[in-house]
């Protein structure tokens, strides 16, 4: 495996640095729909994507979900060793959106290396900022956004990540991602079909015309 593709400072760790990374690193493959990170008291680890993809999402006491972020080929998950970083207070779940290989580095090996590490401290505040950046921005969609535009820019960024406009989704999956009731995207969807937007079956959407879709929600 090359730790250069998940740590573009990589030539600038220490060989010693680089030898701790590579042999405390454990491989797990996971299937879709496995839950990796069961929040603030379950420290799995740093999770490195090496393929499928993974979905950060907050629950609700009532058990609703709302997704915060993917995490792709090659992402890097922080809060899944949420125990190295003493402001997080909140409860993060992760789960395999897709079967799923990740490498697991201990969070207290990790930890130590950015105490040692100047640059790979400097590389995890910028992905930590970066992840807070994804949730403020989520916060204000939430917020301010309407729900058919948010439905449709969902509904484009997933064509976009599956590569395809059949998506194989459920209502109650769009409802999880988009943190709503899935009688509301039911209700959504539906009205997206009658203006010639999607088609709508059992377990899936296809997009029929994806250039309105982005309008609706750019607009």
């Amino acid at each position: 495996m090359d730790f250069s593709n998940f740590f573009p400072m990589w030539d600038r760790l220490s060989q010693a640095h680089k030898d701790i990374i590579q042999s405390s690193a454990v491989k797990k493959t996971v299937k879709k729909g496995t839950v990796l990170h069961g929040g603030f008291n379950d420290c799995s680890g740093l999770f490195l994507v090496a393929s499928g993809m993974l979905r950060a999402y907050i629950l609700s006491e009532e058990g609703k979900e709302v997704t915060l972020y993917r995490l792709f080929e090659m992402d890097i998950c922080l809060f899944s060793a949420s125990c190295m970083i003493q402001s997080i207070q909140f409860e993060i779940m992760i789960e395999a959106e897709k079967d799923s290989e990740v490498l697991v580095i201990p969070a207290d090996v990790y930890k130590s290396l950015t105490e040692a590490s100047a640059p790979l401290a400097n590389y995890t505040n910028q992905i930590m900022a970066s992840r807070f950046s994804e949730v403020m921005w989520l916060i204000e969609q939430l917020m301010w956004k309407s729900f058919d535009k948010r439905l449709a820019q969902f509904l484009v960024e997933e064509t976009l990540v599956e590569d395809t406009d059949v998506l194989r989704l459920t209502h109650e999956k769009i409802a999880n991602h988009l943190g709503t009731a899935r009688e509301v995207v039911s209700r959504m969807l539906k009205y997206f079909e009658g203006e010639g937007l999607v088609m709508v079956s059992r377990g899936s959407v296809k997009i029929t015309d994806l250039s309105r879709l982005r309008q609706l929600y750019e607009d």
